[in-house]
């Protein structure tokens, strides 16, 4: 398996919405699945609790799986209970999904993408994390080395999950 990551710790104020510019991680990696297999386990997104490590629950609370199906995700980070609302805002077999996470002090995006690599899977991972401009300020020092790690973590637990499947 190979993990490339780009790093941005960007933080600048006048954002819209009250945010200041998000910050990212970045994961490419390869599995052993083709990639509609991977894009329909991926696309449901109660499967987090597979391969998320901060994932505690994850439960369809709409939908039938495709655009606009809406998740209650229950995550632990940093020895704290995170409750968030997933919407699937882009859904593209077998190619593309993307997922917005809300609460009152954020806003996320998991975006996913697929393409044919031999007989596995070529998967592009970003998350986007957009903060409200107190945590804003103090995120690039606190958060920059632990959401690095969540994602190395991440992409190890996604390819032990899509090759043991």
């Amino acid at each position: 398996m190979s993990a490339t990551s780009r790093r941005r710790p960007t933080a600048r104020a006048g954002s819209p919405g009250g945010y200041l510019t998000p910050m990212h991680v970045e994961r490419s990696f390869s599995v052993p699945r083709p990639p509609d297999e991977v894009f329909a386990y991926l696309a449901d997104f109660t499967h987090t609790q597979e391969w998320d490590p901060g994932t505690v629950s994850t439960t369809r609370t709409s939908g039938d799986g495709g655009l606009g199906t809406t998740y209650a995700n229950t995550s632990e980070f940093m020895g704290r209970r995170v409750e968030l609302t997933y919407e699937t805002v882009e859904h593209q077999p077998p190619t593309r999904v993307r997922f917005r996470g809300t609460n009152d002090s954020a806003t996320t995006y998991d975006t996913m993408t697929f393409e044919a690599e031999g007989a596995g899977t070529r998967i592009h991972y970003r998350a986007d994390f957009q903060f409200g401009r107190l945590l804003s300020l103090v995120a690039p020092l606190v958060l920059r080395g632990r959401l690095d790690k969540l994602a190395d973590e991440t992409v190890e637990q996604l390819t032990d999950a899509l090759t043991t499947r």
